[in-house]
């Protein structure tokens, strides 16, 4: 499989490229696909910040400009990468709430470069320029005549850059020039150059298993350094990204306990979601693997049920890898002989048999909302049927609150 990225040259006043603006393509074909925002962020940053060679060699050492959308950074995406690899541009889209401001204002403090994308004058956005670097113009949809006077009463007052975007002939790029605009990209200097790199991705099953283990409250560390020495590509990736956050030291880290420990529980749990789910989505809507860890958390809870003094651990592996057929396309009996799971978890997926398999018949009964079967296999697990609302309720509740505190 093969990553495509375009990107396309960014200059200053004297011709010189100081950065390129990173373009995710999803084949050879040098356009935009036909795929959310949020995914083309994720997809390209996964694919060329993990990944190969990294970003450095990929913009000749230059800084990269990559589109951020809203919700990548209220979620605190762009944390996950070192404030010298880039510069965030906040996507035109975004709407200037007050929930993007703090976000800003972070990424600000942590020394974060950020950039408004083609940006339309707006009296909303004023507060947010003292955290704001480039002001980037698309001189098709505002002129370079109205341009220049937003940057003459704006470079007396603020330290902000302004870039012109579109530039396409000598006359635009002179025009802009006079206008005081300090950087400029566009067809002019060149057309967005396509780069096809190989594409690494991690196995589905490993990032499942990575799944379980940081659901819980206290991460087990040497089970996550486990399951992550087993797969090559998140093990090349781990290392990377972390020593790519700890450039500064003498020593790079070169252990998979080493990373871990640095990046601790809330960064450990952002890098896996965000690894795993960046490829996750190519094929599977989000809400599929949301679904998986809700049906776990239900199972988890109809089991302690009957055996209070158990963990649930099992319950809770059984109702994650329910819909692994649905997830990875391929039969469920094979999908299991690959996982370490015990006898009774592989009897109830396969064969929905024992109490494991009474436990998982019931939650699909109550998926389906076949009352009469929720009835059936609640007496003969002799669970009281009023609480199964009430734990049904509470695994929404719960997966809810970790796809929320994952993406954080």
């Amino acid at each position: 499989m093969f990553s495509y990225i375009a990107r396309q040259p960014i200059l200053n006043r004297n011709k010189q490229t100081i950065g390129y603006e990173l373009l995710f393509r999803d084949g050879p074909d040098n356009c935009f696909p036909n795929i959310g925002d949020e995914q083309a962020t994720n997809r390209l940053l996964n694919d060329n910040f993990f990944s190969s060679a990294g970003e450095a060699q990929l913009t000749s050492g230059k800084r990269a400009f990559v589109n951020f959308p809203y919700s990548s950074i209220v979620s605190g995406t762009p944390l996950l990468f070192p404030k010298q690899s880039f510069i965030i541009e906040i996507l035109e889209n975004c709407e200037p709430t007050d929930e993007l401001f703090e976000a800003v204002k972070i990424l600000h403090q942590r020394g974060y470069t950020l950039a408004l994308d083609d940006f339309i004058p707006n009296k909303q956005w004023t507060r947010f320029f003292p955290y704001i670097h480039i002001i980037k113009f698309d001189i098709r949809i505002i002129s370079i005549e109205k341009a220049a006077r937003f940057i003459q009463f704006y470079k007396e007052k603020t330290k902000l850059r302004f870039l012109a975007e579109k530039v396409e002939t000598q006359e635009e790029y002179q025009q802009a020039y006079d206008a005081g605009f300090d950087l400029f990209q566009g067809f002019f200097f060149s057309k967005p150059e396509m780069i096809q790199r190989k594409s690494l991705k991690p196995s589905s099953l490993t990032t499942l298993r990575l799944f379980k283990e940081i659901c819980v409250t206290d991460v087990d560390f040497d089970k996550i350094e486990e399951i992550i020495a087993t797969d090559l590509t998140l093990s090349y990736k781990l290392l990377r990204h972390v020593n790519a956050l700890t450039s500064m030291r003498s020593k790079p880290v070169t252990s998979f306990k080493q990373a871990l420990i640095f990046l601790g529980e809330d960064q450990l749990r952002r890098f896996v979601t965000f690894v795993a789910t960046s490829h996750a989505v190519e094929k599977k809507p989000q809400s599929l693997y949301n679904l998986s860890l809700q049906r776990a958390h239900f199972c988890e809870q109809l089991y302690r049920t009957r055996v209070p003094k158990d963990s649930g651990n099992q319950a809770f592996l059984t109702g994650l890898f329910s819909l692994l057929d649905s997830l990875l396309d391929q039969p469920l009996e094979e999908l299991i002989e690959l996982l370490p799971l015990s006898e009774q978890v592989k009897l109830a997926l396969t064969k929905r048999a024992g109490p494991l398999g009474a436990i998982l018949n019931l939650t699909d009964a109550y998926d389906q909302a076949n009352w009469p079967l929720v009835r059936k296999y609640s007496t003969a697990l002799k669970i009281n049927e009023s609480s199964i609302a009430d734990y049904y309720l509470e695994s929404v509740k719960w997966s809810t609150e970790y796809e929320k505190t994952s993406a954080k």
